[in-house]
């Protein structure tokens, strides 16, 4: 087994790294240290560089499809970590979730139908609903006692009110870090199904849950919501790859991938980039052994951000994730409105943080910061962060 130091800084500057490179075009300043786009800052695992190098020595980039070898290490993974026994005919691939959200959006709402997401919620969501001019509707979550929870009440009340087409669900939800229960989900499930609304699950940040939590693959329920979901799978922030751009989604009713497939067409796309299915079969084959590394690592950086808040900044609640990489920061306490607390961040502290208000109303008082990279990069940013708060 190899032993990586993830303690190591690789400087990610001038090789085109949105998080790094452009500050400057995004209307930050030059100097912030970034903890916002949620990619990591660890090289790979070896043998995704090793398969990816391999094939580069090959030298021709043709149109390229995926085989059984792919979809084997795939299905494998999925089996073996979630006890889900996909198959290959369910298999759509898209350069990225986002990409599978909109066409899904597309396939089944028409323009003016209503589509229900949990705010505060991975932005792009919003972005797919009213960018394809359908309406969006929120059924926030309820934050109590440091948890947040789905109002299946509200969600329920909301979805006939407005007649639902649509419900985009984050599982693991980014930003608040939650890990839904296999109860919460068939709750969900029977909702939806008895008021005939389409799931669209995106399970991106499936492989990164803490402690004796359980991520729950919704197709895996049972087939009366397997065939009511479209289940958005990619290997891009498991591995770190999500600039090669792949992901797997997964569509047992045949009706609905068919339907999901046309829009796929009708936007241009069909075959991936050769070098994302390369990796992505190398991730699922040979990656096991650096995911176990870095988890423990991110876990313990988690760990480290909650002790030195703790102690140092008690006026940031961290509400402690139970999956994902990306941690939730009640800012609450420093008084600050959340456009001042940005332009704060920005220029006292030199911060690149997520606002919590794209997220959705409800996260407006709300910091995302991303907590996959080094220790001294963590700390570095924290200490910025003390200083400025010491300086309100």
């Amino acid at each position: 087994m190899t032993k990586y130091n993830f303690d190591e800084v690789i400087s990610r500057q001038h090789t085109g790294c949105l998080k790094y490179d452009f500050s400057v075009q995004r209307g930050r300043p030059a100097d912030v240290l970034p903890f916002w786009v949620a990619d990591m800052d660890f090289p790979i695992a070896r043998e995704i560089q090793e398969a990816l190098l391999a094939r580069c020595q090959h030298a021709i980039f043709g149109y390229s499809e995926s085989d059984d070898a792919y979809f084997a290490a795939v299905h494998d993974w999925y089996a073996k970590h979630f006890g889900w026994e996909a198959q290959q005919e369910w298999l759509t691939k898209t350069p990225g979730v986002v990409f599978a959200l909109a066409a899904a959006v597309r396939a089944f709402t028409k323009p003016g139908d209503s589509v229900l997401i949990n705010q505060p919620v991975y932005y792009p969501f919003s972005e797919v609903i009213k960018d394809n001019k359908r309406q969006l509707i929120n059924s926030p979550l309820v934050l109590k006692d440091g948890k947040y929870s789905i109002d299946f009440t509200d969600l329920e009340k909301k979805i006939v009110e407005h007649q639902v087409k649509l419900y985009i669900l984050c599982s693991p939800h980014n930003p608040v870090g939650r890990v839904w229960s296999r109860e919460e989900l068939l709750k969900l499930g029977d909702i939806c199904l008895a008021h005939d609304v389409l799931i669209v699950s995106d399970e991106i940040h499936s492989d990164f849950v803490w402690g004796d939590n359980k991520h729950t693959v919704f197709s895996s329920l049972g087939a009366d919501y397997a065939q009511n979901c479209i289940v958005c799978t990619a290997p891009s922030k498991t591995f770190n790859i999500a600039g090669l751009q792949v992901s797997n989604i997964f569509i047992p009713n045949a009706k609905l991938r068919h339907a999901f497939q046309h829009e796929v067409a009708a936007a241009g796309y069909s075959q991936l980039n050769t070098l994302g299915l390369v990796a992505c079969e190398a991730a699922y084959r040979y990656g096991e052994d650096w995911l176990a590394q870095v988890k423990a690592y991110i876990e313990a950086n988690i760990h480290f951000l909650s002790t030195y808040l703790a102690k140092n900044l008690p006026q940031l609640k961290l509400l402690a994730p139970q999956g994902t990489y990306l941690v939730w920061l009640d800012c609450s306490a420093l008084g600050l409105t959340a456009e001042e607390r940005e332009q704060w961040l920005l220029h006292k502290a030199h911060l690149w943080l997520d606002g919590g208000g794209i997220f959705g109303p409800e996260g407006q008082s709300f910091e995302r910061i991303n907590v996959a990279c080094p220790r001294s990069t963590l700390l570095q940013g924290l200490e910025q962060l003390k200083r400025a708060v010491d300086n309100l």
